[in-house]
């Protein structure tokens, strides 16, 4: 044996001989692992920064759906062994890799985007301006009336207004404020 640890005691002989044993039966190719992610955030963005070695950038996939992010990707072994060539230890990962995230309320998945440099992966999430709440004016006994033109109440309440002797103006005014009430509905 070609490799000899410094500690020269014989437990991590046995060990790193068990350790082979089980790699070499149930070897870490086709495994899976995790990589680390750092997430930051400012009032503008939130940046995920994903450590991907050995990677390109065409064996990681990003997407975002329904307000999930998804990052999945292969790292393959490039592991030759010959007669002359023979592993003692192999400690980097390989294998397949899916990491997602929820996606918090208020950030725009059209504009996500990615970069990939120097093994990591870094995913620009652009906050988007959260919608306000529209305040919803609620009248008397008129505006129920004014709610109901699809009923066809209003060419009655018209008529009966017109007859009553009222003002012109006033009733243009109501028609006007139906078809704004009857278009908020469609």
């Amino acid at each position: 044996m070609l490799y000899r640890m410094t500690t020269g005691a014989p437990v991590f002989g046995l060990r790193r001989e068990i350790d082979r044993l089980f790699e070499d039966t149930f070897g870490r190719e086709g495994g899976s692992f995790t990589p680390a992610v750092d997430i930051k955030e400012n009032e503008k963005e939130i940046r995920l920064d994903v450590e991907l070695p050995g990677l390109k950038p065409e064996n990681v996939e990003v997407m975002a759906e329904n307000g999930v992010l998804t990052i999945r990707g292969e790292k393959r072994s490039e592991r030759k062994e010959g007669e002359d060539d023979r592993y003692q230890i192999v400690e980097r990962t390989y294998g397949t890799f899916v990491r997602t995230f929820q996606l918090p309320q208020g950030v725009n998945e059209d504009l996500i985007k990615g970069e990939f440099e120097q093994g990591i992966l870094s995913i620009s999430i652009p906050k988007a301006a959260l919608p306000q709440p529209k305040r919803i004016q609620i009248g008397g006994a008129q505006h129920k009336e004014q709610a109901t033109v699809g009923s066809g109440n209003v060419s009655n309440q018209q008529s009966t207004e017109k007859n009553s002797g009222k003002n012109s103006t006033t009733t243009s005014q109501r028609e006007r404020d139906s078809e704004k009430m009857a278009a908020a509905f469609r």
